[in-house]
């Protein structure tokens, strides 16, 4: 593991494998770096693999006040000129990281080969919005143990426990969000409207729905396909926190569309 300081932030980050290709992980809201422990090693026998705390998350420096996609996209930028990585990367990022990853398709084209997002959070429904902001409030005054229980039912279906140790010591390492960091990255979904730069995005680019994912149901992610030219979907079993529930199925799905990109 790194600490490094990039963009103006102290961000956490790991560089490993070898091979021409380059991959970048981007973990969910709530999530951080270790939420791809059973993803990274799959892809770095081939390729290198970044993945990295993302501000406000994990170890990464804490965030207060605005955020926005853009910053969030000119971070990985700045941990790629770091480590010297130029030319075009592959990203894959899940909910909140897959639209961190959709961003810098758009803002960094020149930089992006391909991008892979499981039940991509890119934006709140007007409808939704007051709920959501109201819910994000109470995390602030109470700190995210509050939000524990509804986050886990709806976003670590209780079908896909059965591996009890794994989902405790995912609960456990989420119950260790700052609350502030966590309300700031919300506050930047919330006003988030990505429809236009979909439309525009021109990379390959391959969603993937959660067929047990209740806080993005399938046909919230296949909507995000159909609004990118040429998009492929597929559906797995799994929830929201699809790294960390489903590794074997989502590494599938991602190596079988970046070899048909690089072929």
């Amino acid at each position: 593991m790194d600490f490094i300081e990039a963009n103006g932030v102290g961000l956490r980050c790991e560089l490993s494998g070898s091979g021409d290709h380059t991959l970048v992980l981007v973990h969910e809201m709530g999530g951080s770096l270790e939420s791809w422990d059973d993803v990274a090693p799959r892809f770095a026998k081939s390729r290198r693999v970044l993945r990295y705390d993302t501000r406000g998350a994990g170890l990464s420096q804490k965030v207060r006040g605005e955020l926005t996609l853009d910053t969030m996209a000119d971070d990985i930028a700045a941990l790629l000129d770091h480590f010297g990585i130029a030319g075009k990367v592959a990203l894959a990022g899940v909910a909140v990281g897959g639209a961190i990853a959709l961003h810098f398709a758009t803002r960094y084209k020149e930089r992006t080969s391909a991008v892979a997002v499981g039940s991509p959070a890119t934006g709140i429904a007007a409808e939704r919005r007051a709920a959501a902001l109201e819910r994000l409030a109470r995390i602030e005054a109470a700190g995210v143990a509050s939000a524990i229980e509804d986050s886990m039912l709806n976003g670590y279906a209780p079908e896909l426990r059965g591996d009890i140790a794994r989902f405790e010591r995912f609960r456990t390492r989420w119950l260790g969000n700052d609350p502030s960091s966590y309300a700031t990255i919300w506050r930047m979904l919330a006003a988030a409207d990505m429809q236009d730069e979909l439309a525009r995005l021109a990379c390959p680019v391959l969603v993937i729905g959660g067929s047990l994912d209740r806080v993005r149901p399938p046909p919230l992610a296949e909507s995000v396909a159909k609004a990118i030219p040429g998009a492929r979907y597929v559906e797995i079993r799994t929830g929201h926190y699809m790294a960390v529930q489903a590794p074997d199925l989502l590494s599938d799905c991602i190596d079988e569309f970046l070899r048909s990109v690089d072929a």
